[in-house]
């Protein structure tokens, strides 16, 4: 399969809360993050979820911060554990997105030692 992301993906272990933000409902979803890049991510969860649509979400990171974040849906896949999903980040600011790539610089030199 070809690679189409245009950042390097690290797995982060956290969990998100998300609203999706065409319907008057609040229906808060977690979902547990499988990776993250300064453009995207990838996550599971046990709800469907709408491709195609924008969820309001709340991304706990590495250094305990939360990023205010809005994704949206790419790619549904089905498993046997759930739905996997890949979600866009709509309109990051660009000190949050230097956060997520700060972590993948310091991961990569990890891995080169």
């Amino acid at each position: 399969m070809e690679e189409r992301r245009r950042a390097n993906r690290r797995k982060l272990v956290s969990k998100l809360v998300v609203k999706r933000l065409d319907r008057n409902e609040e229906e808060e979803v977690e979902i547990e993050i499988v990776d993250v890049s300064k453009s995207g991510i990838g996550f599971q969860c046990d709800q469907l979820l709408g491709i195609g649509s924008v969820y309001e979400g709340f991304l706990r990171i590495w250094t305990q911060e939360v990023i205010h974040a809005f994704l949206e849906i790419v790619r549904i896949e089905k498993k046997e554990d759930g739905f996997h999903y890949g979600a866009i980040f709509i309109g990051m600011p660009a000190s949050d997105a230097s956060r997520i790539e700060v972590y993948d610089t310091v991961e990569s030199l990890k891995q080169d030692e």
